[in-house]
């Protein structure tokens, strides 16, 4: 929202006073929320108190009411739950309740009340607004307050953010704590996978969702199960059948084990559950299958908060203090949405009006409302078979990361549901050149989504020295199209492949680059596959690693993070910044933010005052490539000379353990949904550049990046966006990340300014979903 005046953000506080309370089931990602509304809060000038026990704490008052310091929310980041406390309220539900937690708020002089919570928490808070004058006559009546507190606390603002597990309310792409959950799951089912595979079982798993089924369906892409039941699509009629003929064919084709997940309130057509015992007697007895059935039960809401949580619940604690101080008493109550990557503003009653729409709607049996995920998902089984003789090439180019595999494995599905023969390409480039190219099966790529790395190989060579080898063996194997999943080689690769048509008429084929690197430093696509797995495992690392410094008191680490290890020009400070932000850093250091010595002066200098706080502990982060001369040895030695007496200073270094492991969830399904579009979206330009017998491509549109931006993905085409691109550090010269570096350090607490002029404006959820 573009303001006529600048605004000083410092001074937006002054004089007033914020509530922060917790309410309903807890979800991982609650303390982030807590702990950047409160830091904001102070930034701001304002006072800012907790509310212990949600609305019961409102309503008892006292010691439930306690305002908040700066050190009063350190190391909350990584806990899961909510350290301020959650409760059932019976008397906030009265109209008596409500008055009571008015006057405890009036007596404080309170008049920002920011509710994190369920769709029924923030209903609560809508109405307790709502009625506010009312409340404060009726205290005024009984002599409870005076008339000078009711002139001072005339209206109440109200500004909610959503933390449910589910994902299950309109208006945000995610709610605080569905990542974690999701990372809870497919920790348990790749646990459990190991085991079933061994002994040649079918595997039932029962996941949370009443009446929401998208960790159910979001669990069944990211470990590929055979069979989904969710709250918003009951099966068919028969589907007992089907589902024992889809068992029987996934053993007949050779797999070991069956995966079937189901949302707790699924049900028939005949709105009749459909449980783990029934699918296990199902089988069992028809099948005469080796079954087990797990419930996870609340599990799902334990455990640390994974990356995105933390820094989703940052950047809406932010949003919603911003949102809180700008208020006027004719702004409508709101809640701190996700669009994309973009935070939102929305109508909070329109949220929870609509979020109760679908509920009717289901227990009505009218299921008019999937969920984008859920259409996506029916697209697999879309065969439209347009074509025969079609040949589609994939590959795999630059370093290694989690969630190539599941692009590839979804890439060759769709495309065989297509009709296509799917060829794969080993070790990138060079295997185009030196023809290791072989048919891909369906079998062959069962249980890729959960495995690291990258199954075909991968290498970093460039095409442009052997342009004519790949383009013998691109006729030899008559390939009509490529995808090329990989990081910033595989965008100057295709560049390559695009320059070279004007000499090499085999090259003028449709062609796609979908981004998976570790380093998200992709010229215009916000996020790459593999960055959200390595990005949880520096998180971690530096969680073990504060809880190190925090038992020795004043340690301060400094941690060298990837930023490109295999090349000295790749710059992108993507990872450091945004582990920073998960990790709770004092700082990160990156390139696209050019520092000195004055700026690390001024680093030792906050660490020495923090040192006679409370929080005797400091985290640095640093990007490898950042600068050549302040090196992590360097800023290590500087760091410790001057912490002399004060604090000592230990160094880790990272390294390749952030391109391995297991792939998270968000990597398994962003590569799912990138190599599924990608294919479908060369089966389209196949069809627009098939002329006369053959394929003939040479447009600028015929070879695109297929990037995330803002709120959806796009086509790019390569050659559009050079001019983004800074060739010689390897980065993008624009990334939307390097704005949430002033709230980095705010957090920890620097004096800085926050750019106030683009926060985020007020939409309305009712006219989204009429244009969707």
């Amino acid at each position: 929202m573009q303001r006529s005046a600048p605004v000083d953000p410092t001074k937006m506080g002054v004089g007033k006073a914020i509530a922060v309370l917790t309410s309903g089931g807890d979800a991982q990602g609650m303390n982030a929320a807590v702990r950047a509304t409160v830091r904001v809060g102070i930034y701001t000038g304002a006072k800012v108190y907790f509310v212990h026990e949600g609305y019961q704490g409102l309503v008892d008052g006292g010691d439930n009411i306690r305002q908040a310091t700066w050190e009063s929310v350190s190391m909350m980041l990584q806990l899961g739950g909510t350290v301020i406390g959650s409760a059932r309220c019976q008397d906030f539900r009265s109209k008596e309740g409500r008055a009571k937690a008015a006057c405890n708020l009036v007596k404080l002089g309170i008049t920002n009340l920011c509710v994190i919570g369920g769709d029924g928490s923030l209903t609560g808070a809508n109405e307790f607004r709502n009625e506010w004058s009312e409340l404060l006559q009726i205290l005024l009546k009984a002599g409870k307050i005076t008339a000078e507190e009711a002139k001072h606390s005339s209206h109440l603002n109200i500004v909610g953010m959503v933390g449910s597990i589910d994902n299950d309310f309109c208006g945000t792409d995610m709610t605080i704590g569905t990542d974690s959950a999701l990372h809870r799951i497919m920790e348990v089912v790749d646990a459990i996978t190991t085991t079933v595979q061994s002994h040649q079982r079918a595997f039932i798993l029962e996941v949370m969702g009443r009446h929401c089924g998208y960790l159910a369906l979001v669990t069944a892409l990211a470990c590929g199960a055979d069979w989904v039941f969710i709250p918003e699509m009951p099966p068919d009629e028969g589907w007992e059948d089907h589902l024992c003929r889809r068992l029987t064919y996934q053993r007949s084709i050779g797999n070991r084990l069956n995966v079937i997940i189901v949302a707790e309130g699924a049900l028939d057509h005949h709105g009749k559950p459909i449980t783990c015992d029934i699918i296990k007697n199902l089988v069992t007895k028809k099948l005469s299958f080796d079954t087990r059935a797990t419930i996870l039960g609340h599990v799902q809401r334990g455990g640390t908060p994974s990356a995105f949580d933390r820094i989703l619940g940052s950047r809406m604690g932010v949003e919603a203090v911003m949102a809180l101080l700008e208020a006027t008493p004719d702004t409508p109550a709101c809640v701190v949405s996700l669009s994309g990557n973009m935070a939102v503003r929305l109508p909070l009653m329109e949220c929870v009006q609509v979020t109760k729409e679908v509920t009717k709607a289901m227990a009505e049996v009218l299921y008019p409302f999937l969920s984008f995920f859920l259409s996506f998902f029916l697209s697999f089984f879309l065969s439209f078979f347009l074509f025969s003789n079609i040949n589609i090439a994939i590959m795999n180019v630059g370093a290694p990361c989690a969630g190539m595999n599941a692009a590839v494995r979804s890439a060759i599905r769709i495309g065989i549901l297509q009709g296509h023969s799917m060829l794969a390409v080993h070790d990138g480039f060079d295997g185009l050149a030196h023809g290791a190219i072989e048919p891909m099966t369906w079998g062959y790529v069962g249980g890729w989504t959960g495995k690291g790395g990258s199954n075909l190989g991968t290498k970093r060579s460039l095409p442009a020295r052997m342009i004519e080898e790949i383009s013998l063996n691109i006729a030899k194997f008559n390939i009509h199209a490529l995808v090329i999943i990989g990081g910033f080689e595989a965008f100057v690769g295709g560049l390559e492949l695009v320059t070279a048509r004007e000499k090499y008429e085999e090259l003028c084929i449709p062609l796609v680059v979908i981004p998976a690197t570790v380093s998200n430093n992709i010229p215009g696509s916000d996020f790459s596959i593999g960055a959200d797995t390595a990005l949880n495992t520096i998180t971690t690392t530096c969680d073990r690693i504060k809880q190190s410094a925090a038992g020795t008191k004043r340690r301060v680490f400094i941690i060298e993070t990837m930023g490109g290890y295999y090349s000295n020009n790749n710059m992108c400070g993507y990872l450091a910044t945004m582990a920073g932000l998960a990790a709770g850093a004092d700082a990160a250091y990156i390139y696209e933010e050019q520092f000195g010595i004055h700026d690390l002066e001024t680093n030792v200098e906050h660490l020495l005052e923090k040192m006679k706080t409370t929080v005797k502990r400091g985290l640095i982060l640093r990007n490898e490539k950042c600068n050549a001369n302040y090196t992590t040895d360097f800023i290590f030695n500087l760091y410790s000379e001057e912490g002399k007496g004060v604090f000592d200073c230990r160094k880790n270094v990272l390294g390749h353990m952030q391109q391995g492991g297991t792939p998270t969830p968000f990597d398994r399904n962003f590569g799912t949904k990138m190599g599924a579009k990608a294919v479908l979206w060369l089966t389209e330009k196949l069809k627009e550049c098939y002329r006369h017998g053959r394929i003939f491509a040479n447009t600028p549109d015929s070879a695109c990046v297929l990037v995330m931006k803002k709120r959806a993905t796009i086509f790019q085409p390569l050659s559009d966006l050079k001019e983004d691109t800074d060739s010689e550090h390897r980065i993008p010269k624009t990334q939307w990340w390097l704005k949430l570096r002033p709230i980095l350090k705010i957090l920890a607490k620097y004096k800085i300014s926050l750019d106030t002029s683009e926060t985020a404006t007020m939409e309305h959820v009712i006219k989204k979903r009429g244009t969707v």
